[in-house]
């Protein structure tokens, strides 16, 4: 079944809107305390991830555009699922409270 471009972004956003939940009230200290929050920030990023390699190959232009740094979240992607064994906690919080809010954004702005 083809993906269309706006279900996509909703996976985006939702996935986005879920690790914003996750996180919310929490500190890095509790992220390597509770093995399910990093799971599920795990999950969610690969979700992302998976979700833009799609859009690239329907809206390489546009997505370019509106989320340039598209690339680097697929390889982080990458990393989380291929690299399971070496992920760091500190990029995995980092990209979840600096970098998720502007990706948001800019997939809400698309």
């Amino acid at each position: 079944m083809p993906h269309s471009i706006n279900k996509l972004l909703i996976d985006i956003r939702i996935a986005c809107e879920e690790i914003q939940g996750f996180c919310s009230g929490k500190t890095f200290e509790a992220l390597l305390e509770d093995r399910l929050l990093q799971l599920g920030l795990e999950r969610e990023f690969e979700i992302i991830g998976e979700a833009l390699v799609r859009l690239e190959r329907l809206d390489e232009a546009n997505l370019s555009q509106h989320i340039p740094e598209y690339r680097k979240i697929i390889g982080f992607r990458n990393l989380v699922a291929h690299g399971y064994d070496t992920i760091d906690d500190a990029a995995l919080w980092d990209l979840a409270q600096n970098h998720v809010p502007e990706l948001l954004t800019r997939v809400l702005d698309y």
